[in-house]
């Protein structure tokens, strides 16, 4: 069973969504999509980026966050149409996102689409570091040193860019595990993070 194997043995793959923002009777639509490969043993692999196609207006909130306006949408796809290449990206491989709901949420435009099992960077960290009072994945990054190297990699990209989120997601995960050094330890333990499991892995590396 795929939960009982070793977490060293899997392809991760991380997924992003920013949206138009959520307003009164309406609801929220992606409007770019990011989706970035990782496996512990070669580090980062392909991706992929793309803008949607608008149903709605972009909020004012939403747009100061990420920065995309109407006009990069002129002639983006809809999010139905990417189903080949989002599956390409997706099956068979373990989906990573910090904070998941609204990933799954999203997701749902395929349905029956089945992918997963899905690991939530937000949780693991909560259970690394109880202490921190922010775990957003800025805050994170930044304490962690990881930004610079999220930047290497996503060049003239920044936070709230869906491929950027998605890259550092990833890198997340490959600096909790290595601080945990739990490369051996069973998938099941990020699918439901056990605070106390986490904790005395990096008590024994600390």
């Amino acid at each position: 069973m795929v939960y009982n194997t070793p977490i060293q043995q899997h392809t991760f793959a991380a997924i992003d969504f920013e949206s138009a923002g959520a307003t009164t009777g309406h609801t929220d639509v992606p409007i770019q999509i990011g989706i970035a490969r990782w496996t512990p043993a070669d580090g980062l692999g392909e991706s992929f980026v793309s803008y949607l196609c608008a149903t709605k207006s972009i909020t004012w909130s939403a747009q100061k966050v990420h920065g995309i306006s109407l006009a990069d949408l002129s002639e983006a796809p809809e999010l139905l149409s990417l189903w080949p290449v989002v599956k390409e990206h997706l099956q068979n491989r373990i989906i990573v996102a910090h904070g998941k709901g609204t990933e799954k949420k999203f997701l749902r435009a395929y349905p029956g689409h089945g992918f997963g099992p899905w690991v939530d960077t937000l949780l693991l960290a909560r259970a690394t570091w109880p202490q921190w009072s922010d775990h957003s994945l800025g805050s994170l990054c930044d304490h962690l040193d990881l930004t610079p190297k999220i930047q290497s990699a996503c060049p003239n990209r920044q936070w709230h860019d869906a491929l950027f989120d998605s890259v550092a997601s990833l890198l997340l995960l490959e600096k909790i595990l290595h601080l945990t050094q739990a490369w051996q330890a069973p998938l099941q333990h990020l699918l439901q993070p056990d605070q106390s499991v986490w904790h005395k892995h990096h008590s024994n590396r600390s």
